[in-house]
């Protein structure tokens, strides 16, 4: 679709060189507040975040490492540490933690795992975030599996996650039907829900308030908008939207899986308004669930959907949903007319999806937008792109950064300053194999 010198790319810099482990950011916002250090996880290929032992900052300057948190008796099958993001108002980091009761025979699992924080002033004193109960009756408050995917707030006083439960894992596998969803939750800071412990050590006291947002069903309706699976989710804005009346609102959006009015899964994207107040029950249930039931969202909670591709002959969307700095738009992939699978956004507001790019092969994912909200990064045919947001023609809007390769870059993340922009690269080398490493780029700044 272009061509270009190599005159007309980024430089690059490696910062991390040790090929014997991976250093993976994985899809988070790794970015310390001074926009000075880069935070990551140690993953294998073969036993991903459950064989994490290490979670380590890198500096974007000078390329000093840094160790967070260690495991230091980590198996194949956990605790694992990984997943690991910055809050962008203080230098404290979170990430996925499986339980320290992990056995060979009881491992690591979507649905025993709890979100970890670590302030840097006190690297390996991990504070439990949210408080997981799997022992009726059950503990408002306290969620009942494993959190994932955390990510603060603007203002950091909020985490957002991808959910599993172990007590409808549980029943899923005594009934033999369909309960393990995955969904939505939230915490909120400074409200600790104090547990006993278990002799199993299932159960873990959390120092913030947790409560799941969005509802979903193993049957949804053909044609509604109930859903199976909600994930790709990520707060709107850094302070939420405008509503019409002028008012902010809090909110997480996402994908949801819907049935279409033929009864076949299509992926669509939703918004969720999240109440500042989480700890009074909803309309659907308890706010810590039954035996047979999820944990059920707040009041004021209102989950809406956004796109109706399932009315179209190119239904789906997917990607994580990623909102403009501002709230006023969410980004998200889905196909063209053509069948190309390209950018798109659309107002948390609702209406009709503006598309953003028009190439003549897929993107292959990895959006985000600069936080000065006027473009939009992504990876197409191995190369990262940016995507000035206007009403130019697209050949004038956007800017190749680097040069095409395979395997293609991953896990794009902007500096806080808008000024760097960080990537994984896989490193192929004869003697040591493949294994990830970060890598930097300072994109030009566009003139308001």
């Amino acid at each position: 679709m272009y061509s270009c010198n190599d005159s007309t790319y980024v430089a690059e810099k490696q910062l991390t060189h040790d090929l014997s482990y991976n250093h993976d950011l994985d899809n988070n916002d790794n970015f310390s507040p001074d926009n000075q250090w880069l935070v990551y996880d140690t993953r294998t290929d073969e036993g991903g975040i459950a064989a994490s032992a290490k979670i380590e900052k890198v500096n974007i300057e000078s390329g000093e490492k840094k160790v967070l948190y260690t495991l230091p008796n980590n198996a194949e099958w956990g605790p694992g540490a990984g997943a690991v993001s910055y809050s962008p108002v203080d230098n404290s980091v979170v990430f996925i933690h499986g339980l320290m009761s992990v056995t060979k025979e009881n491992p690591y699992q979507q649905w025993r795992r709890t979100g970890v924080i670590i302030n840097d002033a006190a690297p390996n004193v991990p504070v439990f975030m949210d408080a997981r109960d799997i022992t009726p009756p059950y503990t408002k408050g306290a969620l009942r599996g494993g959190t994932h995917r955390h990510e603060w707030s603007g203002d950091g006083q909020w985490i957002g996650y991808t959910y599993n439960d172990a007590v409808l894992k549980a029943l899923e596998e005594k009934t033999g039907e369909k309960h393990n969803l995955r969904t939505i939750g939230v915490s909120k800071r400074n409200s600790p829900v104090p547990l006993e412990k278990d002799a199993q050590g299932e159960n873990v006291s959390g120092e913030w308030f947790s409560a799941l947002v969005v509802r979903v069903t193993p049957t949804p309706k053909p044609g509604s908008d109930e859903i199976s699976h909600a994930a790709g989710d990520s707060w709107v804005g850094t302070q939420g939207y405008r509503k019409p009346d002028g008012t902010r609102q809090i909110a997480r959006a996402f994908i949801g899986k819907v049935k279409d009015k033929n009864g076949q899964d299509v992926d669509e994207v939703f918004i969720v308004d999240v109440p500042n107040d989480i700890t009074a029950p909803g309309d659907f249930g308890p706010l810590q669930g039954t035996d047979t039931t999820f944990p059920m969202p707040p009041k004021g909670t209102i989950q809406r959907r956004l796109t109706f591709t399932a009315d179209t002959p190119r239904g789906g969307c997917t990607g994580i949903v990623r909102s403009s700095p501002d709230g006023n738009q969410l980004a998200f992939l889905a196909k063209d007319a053509k069948g190309i699978q390209q950018v798109f956004i659309i107002s948390p507001l609702g209406g009709n999806p503006v598309q953003v790019t028009f190439h003549d092969k897929n993107v292959e994912g990895s959006v985000r937008w600069r936080p000065d909200g006027r473009q939009i990064s992504y990876v197409w045919e191995g190369s990262i792109l940016l995507c000035k947001i206007g009403h130019e023609s697209f050949e004038s809007r956007f800017q190749p950064l680097t040069q095409s390769t395979h395997p293609s870059p991953s896990n794009l993340v902007w500096s806080h300053d808008g000024r760097v922009l960080a990537f994984n690269r896989i490193i192929d080398d004869e003697k040591r194999g493949k294994s990830k490493q970060i890598f930097v780029i300072k994109p030009p700044v566009i003139e308001h």
